[in-house]
């Protein structure tokens, strides 16, 4: 809960007061006077004074890790001369107006702010507490335990709160991310970006100061929910801006966030951990509620949404983009991998590659023979197929441009995603004869080496695809790349 005496206040001038389902807190001029309250949620049990004062100078030592300046004192509650009957924090008071959410919600441009926080957090994650108890939280059955407790929580709510079916899509999307994705939260690990963080960083506790942010009120009742990836946490802040009606802030944030940390994480798992902050939002939201309360009802609904959202786009994709030479593969090839901000694995590239050649290297070759022998074409075709099982188990999207004129190889292809429980789009560019002879004429230092005759011979010989999306390429290479994304996009036309 924010320390500024916002929204949630009660009382005007000098003093005035505030609650959580946690705690009460006390405005006094420029003093915050924040009293855990004695209640037993389950999850936190703070009946006992000895545990509130525990809880109350875990919470001075935590915080003063990002707001040394804000959080000054513990202090007892009681008659001089007495044993204390409870125990507070004694805090310096922030201004209202200028928390990022406030901030935010008065369409103040908040770039350079934002672009601090993401320093100040990147900072904060490189020198935060790292160790085996805390790698733990960080691996595979760790995270989809956190994932699946959210999951299994929200299930009470459903039928007038929440859509059900919503719900089992959502859990279901989970499921088969986390079931691929074991290679690369290991490997998230193995690198040490699992941290001792901050556990809830939301725009309401991030005050944007003349003199540097402040960042507020982590977790400090659970290790375990500080204990987290690093990336997790910047993406709780960036859930939270998208969730206020600042995407495009949100996904600046991430950026300058990657830049400052030198992490630069697959977009899949950008997309999990936002769907995972969402669901404990729509928790909160939840928990919140009482009949009649429209407010919370929305803000669990709209949480629910935007966990949906995400969730969809976190599996990653094997988009098998194939056609004829000059059909306008690779140049499609090229704009989805841009959007999707997948990787793009070429089979003139990976060809001439295992050819010990450059890329840019003619070789040419009539069909079947040299480097479009069979023998040679496995060869590529294999390399293309583990490179991208590969990325996909590491969270990737892939791009794959090739021909795909054999079955088999796109069954292998496939066969890739499903062990890496990836979804696969297949798309088959097509184009007039006119317009592809045209393109091949016009062709000048391109991996690729075929030419009309080449087009001609692999076109007789092409087994049939009709799994895959048709995609005219006759028209502009943004029309093309529209429409295909958008098929990426959906579920129904994918396999």
């Amino acid at each position: 809960m924010s320390t500024s005496g916002g929204s949630e206040q009660t009382g005007t001038g000098y003093l005035s007061t505030a609650e959580t389902h946690i705690g009460a807190l006390v405005f006094a001029g420029d003093r915050v006077y924040k009293l855990k309250k004695p209640v037993d949620l389950g999850f936190v049990d703070f009946r006992d004074r000895k545990t509130r004062l525990w809880a109350c100078r875990r919470e001075l030592e935590l915080n003063r890790r990002l707001a040394p300046d804000v959080y000054l004192d513990v202090l007892d509650v009681g008659p001089p001369g007495h044993e204390p009957c409870d125990h507070l924090v004694l805090m310096r008071r922030m201004p209202a107006d200028r928390s990022l959410a406030a901030l935010v919600e008065a369409g103040t441009p908040v770039e350079d702010e934002v672009r601090e926080v993401a320093k100040k957090l990147a900072g904060f994650h490189s020198c935060a507490e790292r160790g085996d108890e805390i790698a733990a939280e960080g691996a595979p059955d760790a995270v989809a335990g956190r994932w699946n407790t959210n999951v299994d929580g929200l299930r009470s709510f459903g039928g007038d709160l929440l859509d059900e079916q919503l719900l089992d899509e959502i859990a279901e999307h989970g499921r088969v991310f986390l079931e691929g994705r074991a290679p690369l939260l290991n490997r998230r690990v193995a690198e040490g970006r699992i941290v001792d963080g901050h556990g809830d960083v939301l725009s309401e506790d991030v005050f944007c100061l003349d003199d540097g942010p402040r960042i507020l009120d982590c977790i400090e009742f659970d290790d375990r929910l500080r204990r987290l990836d690093a990336v997790d946490d910047a993406v709780c802040l960036a859930m939270d801006l998208e969730y206020r009606g600042a995407p495009e802030l949100a996904e600046r944030f991430l950026d300058w966030y990657a830049q400052f940390s030198d992490d630069a994480v697959p977009p899949g798992l950008r997309h999990f951990y936002t769907a995972y902050r969402a669901l404990v939002r729509t928790k909160v939201a939840c928990a919140k509620h009482s009949p009649g309360d429209e407010e919370a009802a929305s803000d669990a609904r709209e949480h629910l949404a935007l966990a949906a959202d995400h969730i969809r786009r976190a599996v990653p994709r094997l988009v098998l983009v194939g056609g004829l030479p000059g059909s306008g593969k690779t140049t499609l090839s090229e704009r989805i991998a841009d959007r999707l901000g997948a990787v793009l694995l070429s089979s003139d590239r990976v060809r001439k590659e295992i050819a010990d050649l450059s890329p840019a290297e003619p070789a040419p070759a009539e069909y079947r023979s040299g480097l479009y022998s069979a023998e040679h074409t496995e060869r590529t075709y294999d390399e293309l197929v583990r490179r991208s099982g590969e990325l996909l188990g590491y969270g990737e999207s892939v791009v794959l441009d090739a021909s795909w004129t054999r079955e088999h190889h796109r069954e292998r292809a496939v066969e890739a995603a499903n062990q890496a429980r990836a979804i696969v789009v297949p798309l088959r560019c097509q184009a007039p004869e006119s317009t592809t002879v045209e393109r091949l004429r016009g062709r000048h230092a391109t991996a690729s080496d075929a030419d009309e005759e080449v087009a001609r011979s692999i076109a007789s010989d092409a087994d049939d695809w009709p799994s895959a999306w048709p995609i005219d390429t006759t028209g502009s290479p943004e029309d093309s790349a529209d429409e295909a994304v958008a098929v990426i996009a959906d579920p129904q036309r994918s396999t």
